[in-house]
């Protein structure tokens, strides 16, 4: 994930959550993480983590070079556009009980961060201290519940399913946010269907931005795919998690003159209201820049 850092520059996430980049934050790497040690040290120093603040859970999962060489020779980085991380590979063998599997218990140089992170996190529920799970990509892409199989990731990427991995129950649940894009996105190349496909220069040309609006993949730098909303896909989001508040944003992809500001159009507000009756929810949040999200009921009208 991207997140943008207090001096306003973008920072990006492979391996830790983005409240790393916080401090007197606990950054927790559950039993269900699958790790790229080279990626991660290089974004613990980015994120200038001290070794006190970061616990890694023994049977966390390492990528080793052997797995990444075995995921690109698979040819799914071709057939359904993976980023060849490595991940699907580890899953792979996990499952398959391989003996020869490299758990984060077994690398020294990380001793002094494991820590029984099911432990840890109970131990912190037990003193009401606040806890909150990074999900990784989107429900369009879960492994169990999609409906794009087998254009999909390589794990469930539901609430329930980050739950299992970090070893927490569901009653332990509040609050789930479910976050949405005014444009949903997939990365470049043989990555699936994408119903209502666009592209950036029609986009950029509806929003009325004077910049041509583009993104790149986190992983591989590819340009990404774009469409236009479909509330089917979010509707089984929906269901699936049940979430207590929702997050719409790029609503500055809708109408330019929201970019970073704390206020809607008239443009914006109606897309924003033709959602919520489509999907028959109502929006918490609005996001009108990386930088920027308003709580919609603070939102002035302009």
């Amino acid at each position: 994930h991207t997140v943008i850092a207090p001096d306003g520059n973008p920072v990006i996430f492979q391996q830790l959550p983005t409240a790393s980049i916080l401090p007197d934050i606990s950054i927790v790497l559950c039993a269900g993480m699958y790790i790229d040690l080279d990626i991660l040290f290089k974004e613990i120093e980015i994120a200038k983590l001290p070794p006190d603040r970061l616990f890694i859970d023994p049977n966390a999962v390492i990528i080793t070079p052997d797995i990444k060489k075995a995921e690109k020779e698979s040819g799914l980085i071709h057939s359904i556009a993976s980023t060849g991380s490595g991940t699907g590979e580890a899953v792979i063998q996990r499952i398959k009980r391989r003996k020869d599997i490299l758990f984060a218990k077994d690398v020294p140089i990380l001793s002094k961060n494991i820590k029984d992170t099911k432990d840890y996190l109970r131990s912190n529920l037990s003193k009401d201290n606040r806890i909150i799970l990074e999900g990784t990509q989107g429900y369009g892409l879960s492994l169990l519940h999609s409906p794009f199989y087998p254009h999909v990731t390589s794990r469930d990427t539901t609430a329930a399913g980050f739950l299992s991995e970090a070893g927490l129950s569901p009653i332990d649940v509040d609050e789930v946010v479910l976050t949405l894009r005014a444009f949903p996105i997939r990365v470049g190349g043989n990555s699936g269907p994408l119903p209502n496909e666009i592209n950036w220069d029609i986009l950029s040309k509806e929003s009325g931005s004077t910049m041509h609006l583009v993104e790149y993949t986190s992983v591989t730098n590819k340009t990404r795919r774009v469409a236009r909303f479909d509330k089917e896909v979010i509707n089984q989001a929906i269901a699936t998690n049940n979430p207590s508040e929702i997050v719409l944003n790029h609503i500055d992809y809708v109408d330019s003159d929201c970019f970073d500001k704390e206020f809607l159009t008239e443009k914006s507000l109606n897309f924003i209201r033709e959602l919520e009756i489509q999907l028959k929810v109502r929006f918490a949040y609005i996001g009108t820049s990386p930088s920027l999200t308003i709580p919609i009921e603070d939102a002035t009208i302009k």
